[in-house]
């Protein structure tokens, strides 16, 4: 209803009128089925209905006629006592433009969802609530329509409205379930497809809210933020092999190797607009497949307003947002991608939402979803406001949501967005800006809660998904059971390595003999948790420059600074992670309105950096030693963290029996002749090394080294080998040939 509406229904002359009759015609009706549709009176049977848009109405099409109530859009009609309406009778009315219309009384059709549906949601315990809240196509005694229902427990009244009713709230007021707050209704004949929002009144002060619909699974694309009514999916997935594989897929010993993506940067199509999601699929899964990736991962694609916030300040929670085409279209690329092998993870963001008037902000003119109290309801520094995850119907909301990502759309894992925000109750606060808990602690206990709730029901539900923590403290057992303590999750991002290890390779490499400590400390932490090594859209926009433009020198060490970088990360322990343009080694920042800088993979370093990129993923794939124990500490052993003077380390990863040797020069000075000590003796070969000609190295380095019996760093053999400048190789014992039986020695018995 909009302001000129609502004006002239409260000015109407209805001093007269029934109580009742008054408060629909002034839209305050909390059950408006108690007075429209069929009534029985002591004069016969009596039909009623409002129709703003209408001069005149009548039963059927050559019914009795309806009158008006005079000063009103409320017509009335008595049938007397010998009534043969059906029960879902048809309403024929001549608008004020002349034309004439036709619809079900919307107002004949009894409660649509369950008790058992509103009891569970309740207590916080529907986890497919999205199946009965916002907007579903449905069918009541042969009539298809679209059953609406929200929650709103502080409304006098809630409305569906849209273009189908002049998106006035008088016309479709919904009936209120009891004292649970689930309002409701069911309209026949509207089709999918169809704008829609929520009208709500409030019941304390009477103040009129338009919202959207926090279960729409489709919205209108922005700026323009209606709702859409969208159909029961036909999508045909061809991806259950996929799905079977990944329940007992042992994820904690196999190689995840994720390329960060945000849709709406990667690339543009030729005129400059957004690919849609089936182009998408078909562009990044072959891009994705050569350069050696297992994951993609998705900043968000939930529906959000504002391009710029790349969709962290999401509206909504359960749809794929329309930029890039339907949820189908969506489908279509989980679906690609899983048949190429390709696992899909999504960023998702329970931690915030924003303040848009048509959002989630004060949706029922109270803080429904949001805490009251600024204290604990407001991130002052990103203007957003926080969940009250204490509530039930909240909880279930956001449990709900995740759920429905990971079973209508096949998500392999969700990537939980600033968890560190949701654990701390003084989060980026200053003293008195903040409520301690009930035990006086900073940690939000309410929030805590909800977290081991998630993990708990994705894993149950869902076996073989992962859900991922960007949690940047030290926040103990963060991937530890629930049942231990711990918070669930799969996966952690290790922002403490990131820091370090970026902090210091922008040092001058004169000066990193100062600072070697930033580079091996990570390992005396490095199997606390089960960690992601990031590299992330977060290190290369707001003035912290590219990856490429972190290092330090003139463009050769430039590059040769990355490629080690990378070397570096893909041997150490941890999950891999790189945001899109770093794998090329884009030049300048990111930058969200408009593509990468695809042209500069012509120029031979870039290129470089490209090849060993994917030859990198292609090592850590094939080499069970690099993946198998990514999370244990026999996993990995130093040789020597001690040469500061030099800046050089060395290290062995293994898996079983199976080892390989890795071993970084982190100064452009050539280490020639440089001894390392080796588990076990024999004859050794270089299988990667990020100095290669290959990726725009100077070659120098090694072919195969034959161990000496000499002990060195406390082992019983050593080999000496060459170390590049910036640069980073990997060696691994060779194999002996098996001899065959033709070419076994005869031996003869005496």
């Amino acid at each position: 209803m909009n302001d000129t509406q609502r004006v002239a229904t409260e000015n109407q002359d209805i001093g007269g009128l029934d109580p009742e009759l008054k408060r629909i015609v002034l839209a305050r009706h909390h059950d408006p089925f108690a007075v429209l549709g069929k009534h029985r009176g002591h004069g016969g049977n009596v039909v009623r209905t409002i129709l703003p848009q209408a001069e005149t109405a009548r039963v059927g099409e050559q019914g009795p006629e309806l009158h008006r109530i005079p000063g009103t859009d409320l017509f009335e009609g008595n049938l007397g006592h010998n009534d043969t309406l059906p029960q879902h009778y048809r309403l024929h009315w001549v608008g004020k433009d002349g034309e004439e219309r036709s619809h079900i009384d919307p107002y004949t059709f009894p409660p649509q969802i369950g008790d058992f549906d509103i009891h569970l949601f309740g207590e916080g315990k529907h986890w497919h609530i999205y199946r009965v809240l916002g907007a579903h196509p449905h069918t009541v005694d042969g009539i298809k329509g679209t059953l609406f229902a929200t929650w709103a427990p502080n409304a006098e009244r809630v409305s569906v409205v849209g273009e189908f009713n002049g998106w006035d709230g008088r016309a479709h007021a919904m009936r209120v379930r009891g004292g649970s707050g689930v309002w409701e209704l069911f309209i026949p004949e509207l089709p999918a497809g169809t704008l829609y929002k929520f009208e709500i009144r409030n019941r304390q002060n009477g103040t009129i809210h338009l919202k959207t619909d926090p279960y729409g699974q489709r919205f209108e694309v922005r700026p323009n933020n209606a709702s859409i009514i969208e159909p029961a999916t036909a999508y045909a997935w061809r991806d259950q092999a996929w799905l079977d594989e990944r329940k007992t897929r042992d994820w904690l010993h196999t190689p995840l190797s994720i390329y960060e993506v945000h849709p709406g940067s990667w690339r543009l199509d030729d005129d400059g607009g957004f690919l849609t999601y089936r182009e998408l699929a078909q562009q990044l899964v072959e891009y994705v497949k050569d350069l050696g990736f297992t994951h993609i991962e998705l900043l968000p694609i939930t529906e959000h307003p504002f391009d710029g916030s790349w969709g962290y300040q999401t509206t909504g929670y359960f749809a794929p947002t329309s930029r890039f085409g339907t949820p189908d279209d969506f489908r279509y690329f989980v679906d690609y991608c899983h048949k190429n092998g390709i696992g899909v993870i999504l960023d998702w963001v329970p931690a915030h939402f924003p303040k848009d008037a048509h959002g989630l902000a004060w949706f029922d003119g109270t803080p429904l979803y949001e805490h009251e109290d600024p204290r604990l309801g407001e991130h002052r520094d990103w203007g957003t406001l926080i969940y009250n995850f204490g509530r039930n119907e909240v909880k279930n909301f956001l449990i709900a949501s995740a759920m429905f990502w990971l079973e209508e759309f096949h998500i392999d894992g969700l990537r939980v967005d600033a968890v560190a925000s949701m654990l701390y109750l003084d989060y980026s606060r200053e003293a008195g800006d903040w409520i301690p808990n009930k035990y006086g602690g900073n940690e939000n206990l309410e929030a805590i809660a909800f977290l081991r709730e998630l993990n708990t029901v994705t894993h149950q539900q869902h076996p073989g998904t992962l859900v991922m923590a960007e949690e940047s403290t030290a926040w103990p057992q963060v991937t530890r059971p629930t049942w231990t303590g711990g918070l669930g999750f799969s996966m952690k991002w290790n922002m403490g390595w990131m820091h370090d290890t970026l902090v210091y390779f922008s040092k001058d490499p004169i000066h990193r003999h100062y600072h070697h400590d930033q580079i091996t400390f990570g390992l005396l932490y490095a199997f606390t948790e089960n960690f992601i090594l990031p590299f992330s859209h977060d290190e290369v926009v707001h003035g912290k420059g590219s990856m490429l433009s972190k290092m330090p020198g003139d463009e050769w060490r430039r590059f040769a600074n990355l490629r080690l970088l990378y070397t570096l990360m893909y041997t150490y322990p941890g999950k891999k992670l790189l945001f899109m343009g770093c794998e090329f080694g884009q030049g300048t920042e990111w930058n969200a309105a408009r593509a990468l800088d695809w042209y500069v993979v012509d120029y031979p370093y870039h290129r470089g950096v490209q090849k060993l990129v994917a030859d990198l993923n292609r090592l850590y794939r094939e080499t069970e030693a690099l993946h198998d124990l990514d999370f244990e500490p026999k996993g990995f052993e130093w040789i020597d963290c001690h040469d500061a003077p030099q800046s050089v380390l060395s290290y062995i990863r293994r898996s079983g029996d199976e080892f390989v040797v890795a071993a970084f020069n982190f100064t452009p000075v050539p280490r020639p002749n440089y001894r390392i000590g080796v588990p076990e003796e024999g004859l050794y070969e270089e299988i990667f090394n990020s100095d290669s000609e290959y990726y725009g190295g100077s070659n120098m380095g090694n072919v195969e080294l034959q161990s000496d019996p000499k002990e060195w760093m406390g082992r019983p053999h050593s080999i000496v080998m060459t170390l590049p400048p910036l640069g980073g190789v990997v060696l691994r014992l060779k194999a002996l040939p098996t001899l065959t039986d033709e070419q076994e020695p005869d031996i003869e018995e005496e």
